[in-house]
């Protein structure tokens, strides 16, 4: 009997974005706290930045008509600070000795920068005129009380809280991070540092994903390591639900193999089976599926099939369940090849590859010789994958393609 074809890797993505159908709950956050937070509601400005005119140099706050011809001597009655305004008004005649970001006094409409004067005393002169209105940042020149600067779904960076901040918010309503277990199974794994079997390897897998899942906006629990048997798995898959866990991924043993459980023990502990398996390389027995609200993800057990489909599949559903309407874009750029391709069969191809440089504007890119889903050094090394649809023709050094950043 033949099996049914391979799910290709769009149609794949969209069913795991479609068991994210609404983001998870709101929270408000102290603004401290919201970086890599991801905005549940659109943010208004709370205050008028800035709420005066101010200057943006130092020296002398005057009228322009005042300086209109040079020299010109002025008197100076005071001084503007931030902080501190000068309480008075600017006549004809007049000046402010005025610093950076101090409020400009009443009457004045210009600064005139230091390095265009000769002070003397109570006096100062003008010795180079200035157009009206120059070096003076007009209220509101930034934004106004009530504009929408920060959107629905928007994630918080560093300029996004300091513009919070200059908003006037000392929190933020974001949704709750997605809550991400991580499950690696198998009688092979230990973790770095124990003590290892003849037979035996250390387990890589889950700091590769649990990185890119934090990188996404999740809270992440490492669940350890179960060994091949259904016990230990299904003990596990129990300790993800009790966690409340929105995603548990599995590493491994979701093959076809006698010792390959975590299948069979999703399915006895109520999974409700997605997809498995899709047109890819690496990564053909990545698992979908679901457990009431906890998504499944099946990772393989091969390290670089398993780091990129984390990258494929795990961040998109992370940013998805955060409320980002764009978790589903796609995320590749062009590139230009530095080396030939051949033609490619039936499964999408992710080729590890480093960038060598530029060419007609985009990325350079050269692929990696050795392309062994087990080669941890090679993929540390890259800096990118080349994206190949399935069956693409062959292709020469010089021409396009798409690469995906890791």
């Amino acid at each position: 009997m033949s099996r049914a074809p391979l799910l290709p890797v769009q149609d794949a993505l969209m069913r795991v974005l479609s068991s994210a159908p609404v983001p998870l709950a709101v929270e408000r956050v102290p603004l401290a706290d919201c970086r890599g937070r991801t905005l549940a509601e659109d943010v208004a400005a709370l205050r008028t930045q800035p709420p005066f005119p101010a200057s943006a140099m130092d020296g002398y706050a005057v009228r322009a008509a005042d300086i209109a011809q040079v020299p010109a001597t002025l008197k100076v009655i005071g001084e503007s600070a931030a902080g501190r305004r000068f309480a008075g008004e600017v006549k004809a005649g007049d000046a402010v000795r005025i610093f950076t970001g101090a409020p400009v006094p009443d009457g004045a409409d210009t600064i005139l920068i230091q390095e265009y004067t000769k002070a003397d005393g109570a006096t100062v002169t003008a010795l180079e005129s200035e157009t009206l209105g120059r070096y003076v940042r007009g209220a509101g020149l930034d934004f106004s009380a009530g504009d929408v600067l920060l959107k629905k779904g928007q994630r918080l960076g560093p300029a996004e809280l300091a513009l919070a901040a200059a908003m006037n918010h000392p929190a933020l309503p974001v949704t709750r991070r997605p809550r991400v277990a991580l499950l690696a199974t198998g009688d092979e794994l230990v973790r770095p540092g124990e003590e290892i079997g003849p037979d035996q390897i250390v387990a890589s897998n889950t700091f590769a994903v649990r990185a890119y899942a934090e990188n996404a906006g999740a809270d992440v629990i490492d669940l350890g390591i179960a060994g091949d048997n259904f016990a230990a798995i299904e003990a596990a898959i129990r300790s993800a639900r009790a966690y409340g866990a929105d995603v548990l991924v599995t590493l491994g043993g979701a093959s076809v193999g006698d010792h390959d459980l975590v299948q069979t023990a999703l399915a006895r502990e109520g999974m409700e089976l997605g997809f498995w398996r899709i047109a890819m390389r690496p990564g053909k027995p990545l698992m979908h599926g679901q457990i009431g609200d906890m998504r499944i993800l099946g990772l393989p057990g091969n390290p670089v099939s398993a780091i990129v489909c984390g990258l494929l599949f795990l961040v998109p559903l992370v940013r998805a369940l955060s409320g980002d309407p764009h978790a589903g874009d796609d995320r590749t750029e062009v590139a230009v090849l530095a080396s030939d391709l051949p033609e490619n069969d039936s499964r999408q191809d992710y080729l590890r590859a480093r960038i060598t440089g530029q060419k007609d504007g985009h990325p350079l890119v050269e692929s990696f010789t050795r392309q062994d889903s087990s080669m941890l050094r090679i993929l540390s090394e890259a800096q990118c994958l080349i994206v190949r649809e399935a069956h693409a023709r062959a292709t020469k050094a010089g021409e396009t393609c798409r690469m995906l950043r890791v």
